[in-house]
């Protein structure tokens, strides 16, 4: 019959059909209702078929109604069924790749999943009814458990650790797939071919310590990944030296870094020496220096105040003598207060001193001085 998808299967029924024997003219069987499977465990490699063997004996000539159920974690569903000589699959995952595998009429009941997937795992159990036909308690159901498995996906080889003389390294292996959980096995590759065992090796995890590592043991190491359904393999390539190259390279990179910053640091001082230079330049001569020696102070400011009065008072008459006859002096004031000062000072008159009338006819305005005694006090 067709299964999904347009497949036609094709299969001679079992040997293990029942065979039915007939008493007398009544035509009595002496088989009844009773569903038999072939095995009770089915594996199933993924992408590949699996056939779920079962058949039903009966005394009825009548169509049966079979079903076929799935039992996973959230419960049973239907997955087929075949009422009235027709069959039917129902709308789940399985539907484009399940059917029966032999026509209803030899009494197998047994399916057919083609291209098996990992989801397709579970208890199969399938059910059958047949009218007018009698019905031994629990007899009538079959119970068959899919396992479908899953080769291992191709493992991915690392190397954990320095490969120096001495050290010690961890060559690691894992798959990422694999129904059951995979297994691995490491050995080393021609021409000196060498099969690790435990404690070296750890099967389970799939890691291959070495350890005081030689310039001997460098050579090409292949894990298999491996169970029920096939293997993979990876391999790796294990240099062992005599010093550590990262050492090496760490030492090249500082170097290089240091050289790097001596030549930044001089060019820092050149840029700066030469930027000075110019600055120095673009001043001039006009620039107040902080070290320039400030003028002198003549001698005669630096005098009290009583002798400059009187070397002013001086260079004003002396001024006011050298005048033409008849031209009035720059200052008359300031004669008068000459004038004034020393009469103060000594009331005697001094000797080339202008009487009171030259002074009038001059100009000048008498100023009254108030007398004061020996002591300094006013009278």
């Amino acid at each position: 019959m067709n299964v999904g998808g347009g497949h036609q299967w094709v299969a001679n029924p079992p040997s293990l059909l029942p065979v039915y024997k007939i008493e007398g003219e009544q035509g009595v069987s002496l088989a009844v209702l009773e569903v038999h499977v072939g095995t009770s465990l089915v594996f199933s490699v993924e992408g590949q078929q699996a056939v779920l063997p079962a058949w039903y004996t009966s005394n009825s000539l009548n169509k049966p109604y079979v079903t076929w159920m799935l039992n996973k974690n959230a419960g049973p569903f239907q997955v087929l069924s075949y009422l009235g000589g027709v069959p039917k699959v129902e709308e789940t995952d399985l539907k484009p790749r399940v059917g029966f595998l032999y026509s209803i009429v030899t009494h197998n009941i047994s399916i057919l999943i083609n291209d098996t997937r990992e989801q397709d795992s579970g208890q199969y159990m399938c059910t059958v009814n047949v009218v007018d036909d009698t019905i031994r308690l629990e007899k009538n159901v079959g119970i068959i458990n899919l396992t479908v498995l899953v080769p291992p996906a191709t493992p991915t080889c690392q190397l954990h650790g320095n490969a120096v003389v001495g050290a010690n390294v961890t060559l690691s292996c894992s798959s990422k797939k694999g129904k059951p959980s995979p297994m691995y096995q490491w050995q080393r590759e021609s021409p000196t071919l060498q099969v690790f065992f435990p404690p070296a090796q750890d099967r389970a995890r799939g890691t291959l310590k070495l350890t005081n590592l030689s310039l001997e043991m460098s050579g090409v190491y292949v894990c298999r990944a491996e169970n029920q359904a096939g293997s993979k393999n990876c391999s790796i390539v294990l240099e062992v030296h005599s010093t550590s190259t990262k050492a090496v390279i760490a030492g090249a990179v500082l170097g290089s870094l240091g050289a790097l910053a001596t030549i930044i640091f001089f060019a820092q001082k050149v840029v700066s020496y030469r930027r000075k230079k110019r600055d120095s330049q673009e001043e001039g001569p006009n620039e107040i220096k902080e070290d320039a020696m400030a003028p002198k102070t003549p001698s005669w400011a630096r005098s009290p105040a009583s002798d400059t009065m009187s070397k002013t008072s001086t260079l004003s008459s002396i001024a006011g003598t050298r005048q033409p006859y008849g031209a009035r002096p720059p200052s008359d004031t300031a004669s008068i207060l000459t004038t004034t000062a020393r009469s103060s000072q000594d009331p005697a008159a001094t000797p080339g001193s202008l009487p009171p009338s030259s002074l009038a006819r001059a100009g000048a305005v008498p100023v009254m001085v108030p007398a004061q005694s020996r002591a300094g006090s006013l009278v």
